[in-house]
């Protein structure tokens, strides 16, 4: 367990080297965000666990503890606004699609957020109730991961998104992750060993992420093109919708009552049909 972690530890640096190496914290600052997270909490939950396994005291194991949850508690806020920067990055040829499924998407997260914290039991006090809030959390957000890339492996080649695309890559590495914390924090119980075999597939899938997030770094992302499709493409369509339901710069005048149309119609023709009798007579004349 002390390789694997010591393992996991470099991986991540190397994995965060890459990424602002490329400079996709540009593009993805949510994952920026996490990555750096992860690297520098690691040392500092190191120490503390050290110094809770050396000294046996209440003030270490407190310290240990509230850390611990603090970072797990941060990641999973985070990746709510990753999940929806990579939605971003893989509808970007499609703005209007983009836009209404953000708008969806942000709702689906707040739904998701009730219903968490609406089925927390809250029934341990203080401190001993954080463990339920994150557990609750991270549950949410492994869903909403999973369902990510769900859609973006099952709409692939409708919004034309390559499989080396480094949102794909993101999307599968958490995928993996959002996994692994569903299934841990499903079947993990309160007192698990560091050294139970739950613990090692966990660190398993984990190392096997940060591989993925690391490969897809140091592979060279497809040249972006512009998406061409005929006009009567059915995404095509959909985003046009989209665009119209989320555009909101146009002026659309106020009709008048169906009554007026007609009379103003009557009018109009009786006053045709004068004209016309008049050109008629003169022509007589």
């Amino acid at each position: 367990m002390s390789t694997m972690s010591a393992a996991e530890f470099v991986l991540s640096v190397v994995v965060a080297a890459f990424f602002w190496r490329r400079g996709l914290q540009y593009r993805f600052p949510a994952t920026s965000a996490y990555l750096a997270l992860r690297v520098a909490s690691a040392p500092v939950l190191f120490l503390l666990l050290s110094g809770n396994l050396h000294f046996h005291s209440f003030a270490w194991s407190m310290a240990y503890f509230l850390t611990f949850w603090a970072v797990y508690i941060a990641s999973a806020v985070l990746l709510f606004f990753i999940c929806i920067e990579v939605f971003r990055s893989a509808l970007a040829a499609f703005p209007g699609l983009m836009r209404f499924g953000v708008v969806i998407f942000r709702w689906a997260a707040l739904a998701s957020l009730i219903l968490t914290f609406s089925t927390v039991s809250f029934a341990h006090r203080g401190v001993l109730s954080i463990p339920d809030i994150g557990y609750a959390l991270m549950r949410s957000v492994s869903i909403l991961e999973l369902s990510l890339l769900a859609f973006l492996c099952l709409s692939m080649n409708a919004i034309h998104l390559s499989p080396r695309n480094v949102a794909f890559g993101i999307a599968l590495g958490f995928g993996l992750l959002s996994t692994n914390d569903f299934i841990f924090a499903t079947l993990v119980s309160r007192n698990t060993s560091l050294t139970s075999p739950l613990q090692f597939v966990y660190e398993s899938l984990t190392l096997l992420a940060l591989g993925v997030w690391a490969t897809y770094c140091l592979l060279p992302e497809p040249v972006h093109q512009p998406v061409v499709m005929p006009v009567n493409s059915t995404i095509y369509r959909w985003n046009e919708i989209a665009s119209a339901l989320g555009h909101t710069g146009t002026q659309v005048a106020m009709q008048q009552p169906a009554n007026g149309f007609f009379l103003t119609d009557v009018e109009k023709v009786v006053e045709k049909v004068l004209n016309r009798n008049l050109q008629s007579h003169e022509l007589e004349s």
